[in-house]
């Protein structure tokens, strides 16, 4: 929102600098201005009267909510990062890791090695990290 809304549903209203203003408060019988109003660089609206009415009852005086005071937010803005970025590098020296290990793994089935339970849980974990990496670049994730 912008402060014009409210603006314009209040008496008296003067400037008194870049995006403040001052006003009669219409949550009382305001004789001089004693509402103070700024308007900040995100579009929210500050408010202050200096008799002492509380915010939400000086913008249901005006026939406003008290959300009206805020911007809206748009879904992009509001939703939270679903992961947080990793350098390439570090995807790298991670998956050159899990390919190591799944070399190591290879050259120990191929030499008839057996595997114990710990061993196939690395391998797994192994594959799963290269398949979820695969994933993140190629935006299936």
């Amino acid at each position: 929102m912008s402060a014009a809304p409210l603006l314009e549903r209040l008496h008296h209203v003067r400037a008194t600098g870049p995006s403040r203003w001052v006003a009669t408060c219409p949550s009382h019988d305001d004789k001089s201005p004693s509402l103070a109003v700024r308007e900040i660089d995100d579009g929210t609206v500050l408010i202050k009267c200096f008799a002492g009415c509380a915010a939400t009852d000086v913008v249901a005086a005006a026939g406003l909510a008290f959300k009206d005071l805020f911007p809206l937010r748009t879904v992009e803005h509001a939703r939270k990062p679903s992961r947080a970025w990793l350098d390439a590098r570090d995807v790298l020296a991670c998956l050159a890791t899990e390919g190591q290990i799944l070399a190591i793994a290879a050259n120990d089935w191929l030499s008839g090695s057996p595997f114990s339970q710990e061993d196939t849980d690395r391998i797994a974990r192994a594959a799963g990290r290269i398949r979820s990496a695969w994933g993140v670049f190629n935006g299936s994730r």
